[in-house]
């Protein structure tokens, strides 16, 4: 839709993208208990980009125009948006940080964290939250972090890099207010969604 003064979309596309490969392997070993689990995401959530990777030509291409760049808080966020971008500075907001992973207390158990995570994903959408933010609470920054890109949007392109769980609970929300993903790349490191705006304003 464009408006009858100018060519120029009301709305621009909207690139939606993964993290690139953390520096922290939750493949890795030793084993950890759920208390150490919770140590160890902490340490996942400040953690880097791992150095030995290149960002997809896709990804940089689909991103070489756009108006706005955004990012959560997060380290590994931050530095994805930088490195597809050139190094252009995105601007932050905790509004698309992760959807947390708090494990169950399974006493006397060690698993790998790739398989806490599992666990904790799965118990975190029965209820469980250690005293963190719950799925309803998660769905509700959903529906702002939507609202969020919806408004960006406004004669311009946006690119937000993020989080794999969270922006797939973005995608709704996104619906809601208008937008078709015309471009599915899946939930892989440096994966990205496109999506269109085709609501009525």
């Amino acid at each position: 839709m464009t408006d009858r003064a100018s060519t120029k979309p009301i709305r621009g596309r909207i690139v939606i993208a993964r993290h690139g490969r953390p520096a922290l392997d939750r493949a890795a070993g030793p084993p950890l208990s759920w208390q150490e689990y919770v140590g160890w995401w902490e340490d996942y959530e400040a953690s880097k980009l791992a150095p030995d990777q290149d960002v997809p030509s896709g990804l940089i291409e689909a991103v070489a125009d756009v108006d706005l760049v955004l990012s959560s808080t997060r380290l590994r966020a931050i530095e994805t948006a930088r490195r597809a971008t050139n190094g252009r500075e995105p601007v932050q907001n905790p509004v698309f940080n992760e959807a947390p992973l708090p494990p169950p207390r399974l006493k006397n158990r060690a698993y790998l964290p790739k398989t806490w995570e599992v666990f904790a994903r799965i118990m975190w959408l029965a209820g469980h939250t250690l005293g963190g933010e719950s799925v309803q609470q998660a769905r509700q920054r959903a529906r702002e972090a939507a609202a969020t890109l919806h408004e960006s949007s406004k004669g311009k392109t946006v690119y937000l890099a993020a989080h794999g769980w969270f922006n797939r609970m973005i995608r709704r929300p996104l619906r809601k207010h208008g937008w078709v993903c015309v471009r599915d790349g899946a939930d892989g490191y440096w994966s990205y969604r496109v999506y269109e705006y085709r609501g009525k304003s």
